[in-house]
């Protein structure tokens, strides 16, 4: 059976962060339907579309490009995500669980861009 992104672990996580953090911005206030609830959730699901067109293309250096996209959005991810807590949009208790998955999906993404660096 050909293993495709989908059985990569950091792709799983990446998946599993952006149901997240749709869940929780769903509460957020109506002004912000088209400000920081946008942007977070961009920022959440770049990081799964980035990992699997990445895994997608053509060579590694491509696929490194692309990690490392995913891994600048969940820089960005944590910017938005503390304004978020913040202004009170979000708990702690679910910023907490927010933050905890996001940091080992960069954990993740850093072993997988060691791992492929040392590959080329």
């Amino acid at each position: 059976m050909q293993r495709g992104f989908k059985d990569l672990i950091v792709w799983q996580k990446g998946y599993k962060l952006s149901l997240l953090v749709y869940q929780v911005t769903k509460e957020f206030p109506k002004p912000e339907t088209y400000g920081l609830r946008a942007q977070i959730r961009s920022c959440a699901i770049s990081v799964p579309a980035n990992i699997s067109e990445g895994y997608e293309r053509d060579s590694k250096k491509q696929y490194l490009y692309f990690l490392n996209i995913a891994k600048g959005s969940l820089g960005e991810l944590e910017t938005h995500l503390l304004l978020s807590k913040d202004l009170k949009y979000i708990t702690e208790k679910q910023w907490e669980k927010i933050e905890c998955l996001r940091r080992e999906v960069i954990r993740l993404l850093r072993e997988l861009i060691t791992f492929l660096r040392k590959k080329i």
